[in-house]
């Protein structure tokens, strides 16, 4: 009895959580939550709450929220299918924009502030230091699959053609956690990376894991 009411109670949660994704006011409610980060940061930087170093602050954040939306936007095809709700596919270009929207910020974060927008310093900076070289080749591939997100990119491209160049976001993962861990490497803090590399880890774990399952099926 006791097992027949838990699993009673497993699917009536399902169901409430499939009809919370179909609902009309879901999207306005994921956009909302994705913003607060960006809303929390810009009041922090009006009223001067970003610490003693804000520049560092500021880069250092926006980066952070790149890779937390970067391992959201990736668990939406393990929850789409461990829960069966087809319906959370619908939030999945939003959310990479998202990741676009938080690197953008942090660019021009590093941009602005580290190097004043000088762009030959950019470049040789670039060159010079190997995170910063994996952090602007990781932005280079969210261009390319920004500017690829919409209906008429998928047409002119094709289907197929587009899924394969849209793959490219499980090398974005890598590059990010290697641009962070490198950046981490000089202050000898590796938590964060750890953590951040554990998540995406088991996120592409997954996928690995059901790629093999179905071809052996």
């Amino acid at each position: 009895m006791q097992a027949s009411q838990t699993v009673g109670l497993h699917q009536g949660l399902l169901r409430r959580f499939k009809a919370l994704s179909l609902h009309s006011l879901a999207k306005p409610l994921v956009f909302v939550l994705a913003m607060l980060p960006f809303v929390y940061l810009l009041w922090s930087a009006v009223f001067d709450q970003l610490g003693a170093n804000p520049a560092e602050a500021l880069v250092r954040s926006t980066g952070d929220w790149t890779l937390r939306m970067l391992c959201v936007v990736l668990a939406v095809t393990p929850l789409r299918v461990l829960t069966g709700n087809p319906a959370l596919a619908r939030f999945r270009r939003m959310l990479g924009l998202f990741v676009y929207f938080y690197v953008v910020l942090h660019l021009l974060s590093y941009s602005g502030f580290d190097m004043a927008f000088d762009v030959t310093d950019i470049a040789k900076d670039i060159g010079k230091r190997p995170f910063i070289l994996v952090g602007f080749a990781a932005f280079v591939l969210l261009s390319s699959l920004a500017l690829t997100s919409f209906n008429r990119a998928i047409k002119a491209l094709g289907a197929k053609n587009w899924q394969r160049l849209h793959k490219a976001v499980y090398l974005v993962a890598g590059l990010a956690v290697l641009h962070f861990f490198w950046m981490r490497a000089g202050k000898n803090d590796f938590a964060e990376v750890a953590l951040y590399a554990v998540i995406l880890a088991v996120l592409m774990g997954w996928r690995m894991w059901r790629y093999l399952h179905k071809n052996r099926l």
